[in-house]
């Protein structure tokens, strides 16, 4: 009786191991976060160039330049 019940265990298990078949591996899409910049980033460096000119046009000094003229 023992041997009969362990034939028809394993008769299942082994039955029931090749029902579905082979399955294909199913691979799963690496998700890839990335950062987002601002559509104003691209105007920052010329804003700061720009106020950098305007800080030095605005700092000039009084006094006028010397020209050096040699004598002919």
């Amino acid at each position: 009786m023992k041997k009969m019940l362990l034939a028809s265990a394993i008769a299942l298990s082994v039955s029931t191991a090749y029902a579905g078949g082979v399955a294909e591996p199913v691979m799963e899409t690496a998700v890839i976060a990335e950062r987002t910049s601002s559509s104003a980033a691209g105007i920052v460096v010329p804003l700061l160039l720009l106020l950098l000119v305007a800080a030095l046009v605005t700092s000039g000094s009084d006094t006028p330049v010397e020209v050096f003229n040699p004598p002919l």
